[in-house]
Formats: structure tokens, sequence, C-alpha cells
């Protein structure tokens, strides 16, 4: 069975900036702490945490929208990749809320994705914004 995760941050950032920081493999890879791959364009591969994360650029709307492909090592071989959205909005002067729903995710890893998300992506984020 197919799991969806839904989660929204506020970050103090705006919404563009956290846009082009997740788009730009020197601040994506100094928020997770190791390489990066990632680009803008639609097609661009997209891996991190040394390919345990692994995709493609599906479309992005700039400073709004970022949609991927994306698995995770767990994912067995015969799931099917699962489909990333993150959504940029403001969320006051000085800060931006992001929405992600992450569809598709085997149901044998939707609390590694769910976690992951809030210890790998959200709690560093917010740190490295902080410095």
């Amino acid at each position: 069975m197919l799991r969806i995760v839904r989660q929204s941050v506020v970050l103090p950032a705006p919404a563009r900036t956290l846009y082009a920081q997740y788009l730009s493999p020197r601040a994506h890879g100094a928020i997770t702490g190791g390489k990066v791959r990632i680009g803008s364009r639609r097609g661009a591969k997209f891996s991190a945490f040394g390919g345990a994360l692994s995709g493609r650029i599906l479309q992005t709307i700039p400073g709004r929208l970022v949609v991927q492909s994306w698995r995770a090592k767990p994912f067995h071989k015969g799931d099917h990749d699962s489909t990333l959205i993150l959504r940029f909005l403001p969320a006051g002067r000085s800060r931006g809320r992001i929405d992600l729903v992450h569809v598709n995710v085997p149901a044998h890893d939707y609390w590694g994705v769910e976690k992951g998300w809030k210890n790998f992506y959200w709690k560093p984020w917010r740190k490295y914004l902080a410095r």
C-alpha cells in the first residue's frame, strides 16, 4: 500500500530564499551535511546523503514550487519512485513556509520518510539559517 506524507514548516527566511537553497547543491549540502547533486531544470538528477536519496526534477516554478521523482535506499527494487511536491510560500515579512506533499511512499518506509523530513531537513535547515 502506498502512503502520503504531508508536512508544513515555517522557517526564518523568505520563501524565495528557501526555494533557492533547496535547489542549490552548495546550500542544500550545507543544510544536510553532505554532497548534494541537484538542479532546477526539468530532468536534472538529484542525489543526497551519499546516494541514499535519488531522483529527478519533474517541474519547477521559480521561487514557488519544486516537483521531484524521489526514492530512498529502503525502497524495494519493485517499488515505484515516489513524487515529492514542495510549495514555498511567504509566512510574514522574513519567514517562509514550505508545504510538503510526498505521494506514493511505500508503506514499509512511511515512518522513515515521515521522520526523515523532520530530522534530516527541517531541524538542520533551521540550524543552518540561525548562523
